[in-house]
């Protein structure tokens, strides 16, 4: 055994709390050793209680290091008495702050790094998605992935190879976050999806679920059969039973997927869905990805993945479309319709809007009919033309506009005197 102290071995007699300042060094910059056991002359003094001291440590790591660093303790006998070694590996999403601070080693001790090692740390640590960062358990299961890729993908049952292969096992020996949040209990603050049916009136709420802590594959699932339960229903056709959606369904579908894949999961926030008798609106936390306008991400039929992790398993499931955004595939839902889909990017929020379908549940009037026909026989056309076409006073005619474009029927184009219409 070592008997010096250098840059990456440390002696501690006991376990005290300052040794979380070294471990935060070690995770920051190299792997590095602390021996539980040994003072600071490399004398072997043993620890008492070291089975109990082990889980203590990791306790004191798991609840002081933001975020937690990849660690192994062991313990072990040496000239009849007891040690414990901690083993730090550096990790990627620096800075690991220790209280607040982050630390460094220098020769043998260990001191806080000034703003311009902090700000470096930090340049390093962006370089790396969030999902890949290491998840706060490392005690998960997996059964709602193995039985829909036993469905799926025809594989019997999962193991850590193909964990792995699924990138939700890191090389260096730990789940990552991606891995939580795909594994049957996670415990991530905010990794859920919150959902509320409003009635006719909407001050009034008939349904709400907040579906979190469990795998985003059940969450998907879970949230399909509310959007089922509310949007299909049935009609008898002679001896006929036929299944009919105010909603396509499968435009929910690959709207829903689009939130959780591109959505930002460090962020106090749900995937929140609002269910009303006209309309659903998908709101999904955080902007677009850097690298994609929002015309690309509208009409470019393209995507940057913001977490390619949990997209890639999507797309093993036949979820998702791995090079699409799904919004083609949406508007392709939309094609017989008069209704269309809205999308709403600002810089923390996307929200995707789907009207029902058909015309009766929209509850259009005469008048909105009228202008709807206009519009569908020329291109585009003024409010002035509007108003020489149907005899409409100008109030009127906006009024009645205004209406079809609250309704994702009608687009308005351009500003000022030079504004136009047209159908979605």
């Amino acid at each position: 055994m070592e008997t010096k102290e250098k840059y990456n071995l440390e002696f501690k007699a006991e376990v005290a709390r300052t040794f979380l300042k070294t471990v935060s060094a070690y995770a920051n910059y190299n792997n590095g050793k602390i021996i539980f056991g040994v003072d600071d002359n490399g004398d072997l003094v043993g620890i008492e209680s070291a089975k109990d001291e082990s889980p203590r440590i990791e306790n004191m790591i798991n609840d002081s290091i933001v975020p937690v660093p990849n660690f192994e303790i062991e313990v072990k006998e040496v000239e009849g008495k007891t040690i414990a070694i901690l083993e730090v590996k550096k990790g990627k999403d620096t800075p690991y702050y220790y209280r607040g601070k982050a630390y460094k080693r220098s020769d043998t001790s260990t001191v806080e790094v000034d703003r311009f090692e902090l700000r470096r740390l930090a340049i390093e640590g962006i370089n790396m998605d969030y999902e890949e960062r290491k998840a706060s358990s490392q005690d998960l299961s997996f059964t709602t992935l193995e039985s829909q890729l036993k469905e799926k993908a025809g594989i019997g049952k999962i193991n850590l190879d193909i964990l792995k292969t699924l990138n939700l096992y890191n090389k260096d020996g730990y789940y990552n976050i991606a891995g939580e949040l795909l594994a049957d209990r996670n415990d991530i603050a905010f990794s859920g999806i919150d959902i509320v049916k409003f009635a006719k009136d909407i001050s009034k709420i008939l349904y709400r679920e907040t579906i979190s802590h469990k795998s985003l594959l059940a969450q998907f699932d879970r949230a399909i059969e509310i959007f089922e339960q509310y949007y299909q229903y049935e009609e008898i056709d002679g001896y006929n039973r036929i299944k009919k959606e105010l909603i396509p369904k499968e435009a929910f579908r690959e709207s829903l997927a689009n939130a959780i894949v591109h959505r930002v999961w460090d962020t106090n926030s749900y995937i929140q869905i609002a269910m009303y008798e006209d309309r659903i609106e998908i709101n999904s936390p955080g902007g677009l990805p850097k690298g994609i306008s929002e015309e690309e991400y509208l009409y470019g039929n393209i995507s940057v993945l913001r977490n390619p992790i949990i997209a890639g398993v999507f797309y093993r499931l036949d979820i998702i479309e791995k090079f699409g955004t799904g919004i083609a595939r949406i508007n392709e839902e939309y094609t017989h319709s008069i209704s269309k889909p809205g999308f709403d990017v600002s810089e923390n929020n996307i929200r995707i809007v789907l009207p029902v379908t058909e015309i009766g549940k929209l509850d259009l009037s005469e008048d909105e009919l009228l202008i709807y026909g206009l519009l569908k026989e020329e291109i585009e056309l003024s409010r002035g033309e509007v108003d020489l076409k149907t005899g409409f006073k100008k109030s009127k005619s906006l009024r009645i506009i205004n209406s079809l474009v609250d309704k994702n029927i009608v687009q308005k184009i351009g500003s000022g005197a030079g504004v136009t219409y047209k159908l979605k």
